[in-house]
């Protein structure tokens, strides 16, 4: 089993940044996939940024040049930087990683104010 645990979100101006952090804890010697996902009422999830089998950074365009994925593999922490934050980033952004089976985060809110 896999747990992880969001934090970061909060209410934020539009133009403002957010930093949001995944902790993986368990059995992470099984991962082999990461990302970061987001989902308004009504609709479904969507991927934001991940990292490619090949290790490359992922972005949905309308983030390209303001989001920025990174993990620290001592801590066992992904992280989404998100920088110049619209109104229509407002979302629960939920971390995901893949091992033997699929695993999602609790999400953390985040709300842009115009």
């Amino acid at each position: 089993q896999v747990q992880l645990v969001e934090s970061g979100g909060g209410l934020v101006q539009a133009g403002g940044s957010l930093r949001l952090s995944c902790a993986a804890s368990g059995s992470i010697f099984s991962i082999n996939y990461m990302g970061w996902y987001r989902q308004v009422p009504g609709k479904g999830r969507e991927l934001v940024a991940d990292f490619s089998s090949s290790g490359n950074p992922y972005y949905k365009d309308s983030v390209k040049g303001r989001f920025t994925i990174s993990r620290d593999k001592s801590k066992n922490t992904l992280y989404l930087q998100m920088n110049s934050l619209k109104p229509e980033d407002t979302a629960m952004y939920y971390c995901a990683a893949r091992g033997t089976t699929n695993y999602w985060g609790q999400g953390t809110q985040v709300t842009v104010s115009s």
